[in-house]
């Protein structure tokens, strides 16, 4: 996994069951590294966060390790974590408690991060990336070359 870097936008739809269909250039990927295993658990910034089983290893061990002052945050990331396959025709179902904790509708954006995805309301995210355009930029990347 660590040569492979997940990138880019995919507009996707999900079912009326709460499954999205993973975006082909995905798949080969997904199936070699991770065996088609994924976990999915909150984001602090109210989407979805997905991961190769492997990348999930690596990110809830170090979760884990998290002082005891911050247990809320280990509560958000580890305990609703939910461990899922990509099903025969390449789908991911995501569980009815995190649809709704990401206020999934129907259209959805996934959004390749490096190591893992993050799967937002197409209308949310939006919103988030209309909203961080019109933001200053950061300090670190002021300096940054375009």
């Amino acid at each position: 996994m660590a040569d492979f870097m997940f990138q880019g936008a995919s507009a996707l739809t999900l079912d009326g069951k709460g499954r999205i269909a993973m975006p082909a250039r995905h798949r080969d990927v997904l199936q070699a590294t991770a065996a088609g295993q994924l976990t999915l658990t909150k984001h602090p910034q109210g989407c979805l966060m997905v991961f190769p089983r492997p990348a999930w290893k690596n990110f809830r061990d170090r979760v884990a390790a998290l002082p005891m002052s911050a247990s809320g945050w280990k509560r958000i990331f580890l305990g609703n974590a939910m461990d899922v396959e990509l099903d025969a025709t390449s789908r991911v179902l995501v569980s009815p408690e995190l649809r709704s904790a990401a206020k999934l509708g129907k259209d959805v954006m996934l959004l390749g991060m490096g190591s893992h995805f993050e799967l937002w309301d197409a209308a949310a995210y939006g919103k988030h990336e209309a909203q961080v355009m019109k933001s200053e930029m950061p300090d670190a990347l002021k300096d940054f070359s375009f």
